[in-house]
């Protein structure tokens, strides 16, 4: 029970949560280069989010004066994080084409596409990338990490 009590409080949630994003892009890396999922641009953007995400967790986790503030920016991301998931699945996977969408102007903006190519290169459309793993469509096991990381962030913010 105390190893419970010990992995609720702030900073060992925060670490776990950035631990965990970062895991979610490993096996996103690993579906795509060992199993051949290649990426749409909403899944790319997602990995970004996780990224991002687990910076701020792992800086919340470091420092305890922005413990709070990284630790709503985590909400936030999270929540940004899990509209993506669902924009992908509902309405970006039932389109023909998601080529030039706002994933596609963010990643691109920001550098990305050039920085890290392997890791941000959309690589699919995104009717193509909506595959199942488990028989779970991908974009479901992105959002509940998404709000698990958001759960974890909101209580280490509440704390």
């Amino acid at each position: 029970m105390s190893l419970i009590r010990s992995l609720v409080r702030p900073r060992p949630l925060l670490v776990l949560t950035a631990l965990a994003c970062w895991a979610g892009v490993g096996l996103a890396l690993l579906s795509q280069y060992r199993f051949d999922m290649p990426p749409c641009p909403w899944c790319t953007l997602q990995r970004l989010i996780f990224l991002v995400l687990g910076a701020a967790a792992l800086l919340g986790a470091a420092v305890e004066p922005l413990r709070k503030p990284l630790a709503g920016l985590g909400v936030l991301l999270a929540l940004s994080g899990a509209a993506a998931a669902l924009w992908q699945h509902f309405v970006a996977a039932a389109s023909a084409s998601c080529n030039l969408t706002l994933a596609d102007r963010i990643l691109e903006s920001l550098g990305l596409l050039d920085l890290a190519p392997e890791v941000f290169m959309p690589m699919a459309s995104c009717a193509d990338a909506a595959v199942n793993l488990l028989g779970v469509p991908y974009a479901f096991w992105s959002l509940a990490l998404f709000a698990l990381a958001g759960l974890a962030c909101l209580s280490a913010l509440r704390r």
